[in-house]
């Protein structure tokens, strides 16, 4: 099945040219299917750069798909128009309200402050607490993974040396999470951040799961039973080219950086880069859809309701 996004959505375009099968308005509104609702906080400063990533691995799903794009709104994004918020974007006060399906909060490039820090802390911290009563399941992307696993079990962030970026191999450590049905014993994942959670501090008692974990960079991916929940803390959602974009920035800027780890063939910042988590990043995301699916309520109204 498509995915059903605004029709002057600039992602729209993007994804048509990709062969990402999308669903206009008035089509939707004609198929007897009630599709998963599934909303998107968008924290990152690219917002149509984002939009357009998730958008393409949610719309490779069988499953209909609405997605409704979400924005804190006590924070003014400096690298999005305006116009294009006001257009395509509803604040979390107006969504409050609803229930959804699945739930994503996005990474943001705010990691070295300190969360009580962030401008929309408090404002971040009410979604978490409202994710638990009307949201079936949440996925955490980077930042947002590492700020969700603070609030819901105070898992410490730890500043790094220096910048964990690039590639690297991960390990499947259950294979039997239906998360990794069809995932290999081990794959790449994309990771750019400068802090890191670390295993021996996630709570052996809360039902939280280790999924994948680099020898490099840590843990990776956290299930959790309890509003079955998932905390992804890399960039698995990054477009081939993302990483290059980040090294040219900081290359351009002068700042020290190294050439991201088993990125570009060779090692060569002149050759064009290799993706190579495509697959995965489909894989996980379909298998999440799949999850949602089976598991959610079809009376969207008594999500977070007691059996």
């Amino acid at each position: 099945m498509p995915i059903k996004i605004p029709d002057q959505l600039p992602a729209r375009e993007i994804l048509v040219r990709e062969g990402v099968s999308v669903m206009d308005e008035r089509t939707a509104l004609r198929q007897d299917i009630r599709p998963l609702q599934i909303g998107l906080l968008n924290l990152m400063p690219n917002k149509i750069r984002t939009e357009t990533q998730f958008a393409r691995l949610l719309g490779a799903s069988p499953l209909q798909v609405e997605l409704t794009l979400v924005r804190v709104g006590n924070h003014k994004a400096k690298n999005t128009s305006e116009e294009h918020l006001i257009s395509f974007y509803q604040t979390w006060e107006e969504v409050r309200g609803r229930k959804f399906d699945g739930f994503i909060i996005t990474g943001a490039p705010i990691e070295l402050l300190a969360y009580e820090d962030v401008d929309y802390w408090r404002e971040l911290e009410q979604i978490f607490d409202w994710t638990t009563t009307n949201v079936h399941s949440s996925f955490f992307i980077c930042w947002g993974a590492m700020a969700a696993a603070w609030h819901f079990h105070r898992i410490p962030k730890y500043t790094l040396d220096k910048k964990a970026f690039g590639v690297y191999r991960h390990h499947n450590n259950i294979p039997a999470s239906p998360y990794l049905a069809g995932f290999s014993d081990d794959f790449a994942v994309p990771v750019s951040r400068w802090t890191e959670v670390r295993s021996h501090d996630i709570p052996q008692d809360r039902g939280l799961d280790l999924l994948m974990e680099s020898d490099i960079t840590g843990p990776c991916l956290l299930s959790e039973a309890t509003g079955n929940r998932l905390y992804m803390f890399n960039h698995i959602e990054y477009d081939s080219t993302s990483l290059k974009e980040e090294y040219d920035r900081d290359i351009a800027a002068g700042s020290a950086i190294d050439v991201p780890h088993e990125y570009y063939p060779g090692n060569d910042p002149s050759r064009p880069p290799l993706n190579r988590w495509r697959s995965h990043a489909h894989l996980l995301f379909g298998n999440w859809l799949n999850q949602v699916y089976q598991t959610t309520i079809f009376d969207l109204s008594k999500i977070g309701q007691s059996a």
